[in-house]
């Protein structure tokens, strides 16, 4: 009888010491996935903020800061981007930036610019992209919301263009117009061979949005060579990205990246049914401002 107690008795302790190494074991996976951001111990250590690329669009698109692109979009072929599309505007009472797409003959015409600035965070850096973005359209003097086109495809995304996917992409904002309906996501692509993702969609996270102006930030931060990113929406976390998520990621490969703003219309890989296109007579995206900081940790 006593060695049946003693030996339930030890079968009880090696649950209990088993079940407290898979609790510490997961604590430790979530403490090693946890933002950055809302660290309070880094924070408190953290340089203060560096202003390193900033554009308020109070007068024209600077030439200085912007390439304006002339080609067809990267997705779609129905969807043109001619470089006198960009221009700065009074809308809302603010000085923004505009990018506008609307039907011309068979195909349909918009805005795409880049930045000449680029930056990646190195050892114990963290970069702040952030951009004020409003999306809507318009049918002659009526406004329409976002949701009510059909076909647009709106993205705020950094980049490094050459071999890519190879050096990342990390897209903060992307809009999905389906009429009366819409979604927005953030995403990251990666390959190690140029022209193949091999993130398929696993990265991609889809978080609510309304019409209106909204903040979109990206944080892209590096502690002791370990590499995240954080994509906040009104000061709200919608994503929190870093290796684990998928097997082939490799953030530490990323960049130099630049800063992209651009209006696409329809898609080549079905996305969008490119017949029920509708822009009204013009959908807008508008970029109230666009900041990118660093600061050391």
């Amino acid at each position: 009888m006593k060695t049946i107690t003693k030996t339930i008795s030890l079968l009880l302790l090696i649950t209990f010491i088993f079940a407290c190494e898979n609790e510490t074991s997961q604590k430790t996976v979530e403490e090693n996935q946890e933002d950055i951001l809302v660290s309070d111990e880094i924070a408190q250590k953290a340089g203060p903020w560096t202003r390193q690329f900033t554009d308020n669009f109070d007068n024209t698109v600077s030439t200085s800061k912007w390439e304006r692109t002339n080609r067809r979009d990267y997705n779609s072929n129905n969807c043109e981007y001619v470089s006198g599309n960009p221009r700065v505007t009074n809308f809302d009472n603010r000085s923004c930036l505009e990018l506008s797409a609307y039907r011309y003959s068979n195909r349909y015409r918009s805005g795409h610019v880049k930045s000449r600035f680029s930056f990646k965070p190195n050892r114990n850096e963290q970069y702040r992209v952030s951009a004020s973005i409003k999306l809507i359209a318009k049918q002659g003097s009526n406004y329409k919301g976002f949701a009510q086109t059909y076909g647009a495809w709106p993205a705020f995304w950094t980049v490094k263009e050459q071999n890519w996917p190879t050096g990342g992409e990390i897209d903060i904002m992307e809009g999905y117009s389906f009429g009366n309906s819409s979604h927005f996501a953030s995403n990251l692509f990666y390959g190690t061979i140029t022209g193949q993702n091999l993130l398929e969609t696993n990265a991609e996270r889809r978080y609510p949005n309304s019409e209106g102006w909204h903040t979109y930030d990206l944080y892209w931060t590096n502690i002791n060579g370990n590499v995240y990113l954080d994509i906040l929406v009104d000061g709200n976390k919608v994503a929190n990205y870093y290796n684990g998520i998928d097997s082939d990621l490799r953030l530490q490969n990323f960049g130099p990246h630049n800063v992209i703003f651009n209006l696409n219309v329809g898609s080549d890989t079905g996305i969008f049914d490119n017949s029920r296109i509708n822009l009204f007579s013009r959908t807008y995206m508008y970029v109230d401002y666009v900041h990118v900081d660093k600061r050391t940790l």
